[in-house]
């Protein structure tokens, strides 16, 4: 093979390079304008403007029109027009007319007689008294789908005719222009997703500030919820009322979505507001149930079952609507079920009392109630079963033991990570009446309490108790030599339990109380584990320490009087401990 010297031309010299001609050459440069120009906005109508105007502008054309296919492909209509009419708005079924062959065959048009095509739409002639003599067409596809047309009208010259280089200049625009148009639509649906996206993180988290805040013990009352989803149709919620009392609810509005998240605020929010002044459970419901009959979208409504505790005598007041049956967990093991007594709320008009929605009184002491939606029982497991009943009943008698959050959070934890898809909210409170058992054992002086602190067992629990003690020990008028004895001997005491426990001591709650009389001061420190015999756990006496046990000795040696028994129910450890600080203070130093 030949090589031509490097200073040789190859090409043709009597070949007609287009590269230098001067229409070809404005076509490179208007390429590259566009490209420019579209990619500073992401506004479609702007977009197709502004391809539009420097289209015409560059072939030289008296009028343009830019098509686009609607509903489905079954319509063109024009989204953007210039030149002396403007056709913004018109539409055409799609395959009518030159612009709809074109764009149904995928194919550009040159016509230089509109008279003579069968094809050519006159009305648009006649509606506008604008006349057509040549039409220049060129779809616009990507890959391969027709999104549109552009088409040119009448060339800017004597003859008003276009020509092979006008064509051929209109389909390599109209391409670029069908990408910029493509790109435009995919920008505006990604922008529409992210608002999407953000307004739903945003009313995810007003969602989840409707609920209320985790309190510590020895409030009886918490609950979680899980949303299957972003929003949740889930809720619960409990608040005190000005005597003392609380208020407490849990509710599933039916159907998923933004319907049913709305719907669950606004009976979440009915509840708060209603149950300021409405404290009967029963009459609340049914005005909730008359709001919600006048408003609700048809086939939608709410399982709400709301009650009353009196935490003075642990009575509650209970009324059910539709709702899964509330469950009373009892120290031996069973449970009570308290069915509803009328549908879900939202359906039919519901009166209170004997005839519509009843009030049931019990007693808690000593026990639990349970409320929780279907989203509990129907959860799958690793194993691919649901819980069910009998699964939730055996899990809360495994760790009846527990404070309650603590239960609920176990519920939990096994079906949110179990590999199988959530379909519904997990959802739970409890009621619980055995977070008093210290009261019991201290409540004939409950008036002689000067400190009440519970906390977690964690590894800095024990610089958080010595500050409290220490403060205690102060506002009783006790020296410094005295007060460290005495924080020294509660230290020890907290490890001592803890050393005690073989479950993990990060999930367990404690309880110090502190209580003075005269010149007595006794420290009562419960703690949530399940209860030790006492023979397994002995503070022995220090003449009878060995040398494992010698850090026991500044138990005995601090405090005058030293006991551990099993708190009442068998719900932990309790260590009670006496000082008598009249003659141990007198000696100032």
């Amino acid at each position: 093979m030949s090589r031509v010297p490097p200073d040789k031309d190859r090409r043709n010299p009597d070949r007609f390079d287009r590269r230098q001609s001067v229409p070809v050459a404005g076509h490179l440069e208007l390429l590259s304008k566009m490209s420019g120009n579209l990619a500073i906005t992401l506004n479609i109508d702007e977009t197709i403007k502004k391809t539009l105007e420097l289209i015409v502008q560059f072939v030289k054309a008296q009028a343009g029109s830019l098509f686009l296919l609607e509903d489905n492909a079954s319509i063109l209509t024009c989204k953007a027009s210039t030149g002396s009419v403007d056709l913004q708005g018109i539409t055409l079924k799609a395959g009518e007319g030159i612009v709809g062959q074109c764009v149904a065959s995928n194919t550009s048009r040159m016509v230089w007689n509109v008279e003579k095509d069968p094809n050519f739409f006159s009305s648009i002639d006649t509606a506008t008294g604008f006349k057509t003599r040549s039409i220049l067409c060129a779809p616009m596809a990507v890959n391969g789908v027709g999104i549109g047309a552009i088409e040119l009208v009448n060339k800017a010259s004597d003859d008003e005719l276009f020509s092979d280089v006008d064509l051929m200049m209109l389909k390599t625009l109209a391409s670029a222009a069908a990408l910029a148009i493509n790109n435009a639509h995919m920008v505006k649906d990604l922008i529409g997703k992210e608002r999407i996206s953000r307004e739903l993180e945003m009313a995810s988290e007003m969602q989840r500030s409707l609920l209320p805040k985790h309190r510590p013990l020895p409030f009886p009352v918490c609950g979680v919820n899980l949303p299957a989803f972003e929003m949740s149709g889930d809720f619960y919620d409990f608040f005190e009322l000005n005597d003392g009392r609380i208020y407490f609810c849990i509710g599933d509005v039916s159907g998923k979505g933004m319907d049913a998240a709305l719907l669950m605020s606004k009976t979440a929010s009915l509840f708060r507001c209603l149950g300021k002044t409405v404290h009967e459970p029963d009459v609340l419901l049914s005005t909730i149930n008359c709001e919600l009959c006048e408003t609700t979208i048809h086939g939608m409504f709410v399982s709400m079952a709301c009650g009353i505790l009196d935490p003075a005598t642990y009575d509650v007041y209970l009324a059910n609507a539709g709702h899964e049956p509330p469950q009373i967990y009892c120290q031996d093991g069973t449970f009570l079920l308290l069915e509803a007594s009328v549908p879900p709320l939202g359906i039919i008009p519901l009166e209170h009392g004997e005839k519509g929605i009843t009030c049931e009184t019990f007693n808690i002491k000593g026990r639990t109630l349970y409320i929780f939606t279907d989203g509990v029982t129907e959860g799958k497991l690793e194993n691919g079963n649901r819980l069910q009943v009998s699964g939730f009943q055996s899990m809360i008698r495994k760790h009846a033991n527990r404070p309650a959050m603590e239960r609920l959070d176990t519920v939990v934890a096994i079906l949110r990570d179990t590999g199988h898809k959530r379909h519904d909210d997990i959802t739970l409170i409890a009621i619980d009446g055995t977070c008093d058992d210290l009261d019991k054992e201290t409540e004939e002086h409950h008036d002689s309490m000067i400190v009440r602190h519970t906390f977690h067992t964690h590894i800095d629990a024990l610089d958080e108790v010595r500050h409290v003690v220490d403060q205690a020990c102060k506002s009783c008028g006790c020296n410094q030599e005295l007060t460290t004895d005495i924080i020294i001997a509660i230290g020890e005491a907290y490890q001592s339990v803890i050393r005690h426990t073989s479950q993990s001591i990060d999930k367990h709650i404690m309880t110090l109380k502190i209580y003075h009389r005269n010149d007595v001061l006794e420290f009562y420190l419960q703690d949530s584990t399940p209860s030790i015999e006492q023979s397994e756990f002995k503070i022995p006496h220090p003449d009878e320490l060995n040398d494992d046990e010698s850090e026991t000795f500044l138990i005995h040696d601090a405090m005058d009087e030293v006991k551990y028994f099993s708190a009442p129910s068998n719900h932990g450890s309790l260590f009670h401990m006496t000082k008598y600080i009249g003659k141990n203070n007198s000696d100032e130093t």
